[in-house]
């Protein structure tokens, strides 16, 4: 089934390692075949403010948009989720099930998981902040 991407003026895309930037106007495109594809809201940049689960993800994110280094990246992603997990133990389920993803080969999958995995280290960070600022 094809897969139909509409982009914004200016917007990126990654297909296959290829950044495709649009330059006119709203453009639409079809991609035909299986392609390994990141929107540009989807992309965590290597220069961000990486949290540990944001690195969880940017490893992931490599690993399936660049296949020829995708052996380093799944090292360096195991050794993230691990740490994670090791500071965080509730967070041991969801990080089985990314791990599950990536073993699989099924990388888009294990990318949607990081992404509850980024939301899990956000409501934590929420819950230390706010006995942060009772206690003060």
């Amino acid at each position: 089934m094809p897969l139909l991407i509409d982009l914004k003026p200016g917007e990126k895309v990654i297909v296959n390692g290829a950044v495709v930037e649009n330059a006119g106007h709203s453009t639409k495109l079809r991609v035909l075949n299986d392609s390994n594809i990141l929107r540009e809201k989807d992309i965590i940049a290597d220069g961000d403010n990486i949290t540990p689960a944001g690195r969880v993800y940017f490893f992931i994110q490599n690993s399936y948009i660049f296949p020829g280094s995708r052996a380093k990246y799944v090292a360096l992603f195991e050794h993230c989720i691990d740490e994670y997990v090791m500071s965080c133990s509730s967070a041991a389920p969801l990080a089985d099930e990314i791990r599950a993803a990536v073993a699989g080969v099924e990388y888009y999958k294990a990318l949607k998981l990081a992404r509850k995995l980024l939301k899990h280290e956000a409501q934590l960070l929420d819950i230390y902040n706010k006995a942060n600022a009772a206690k003060a």
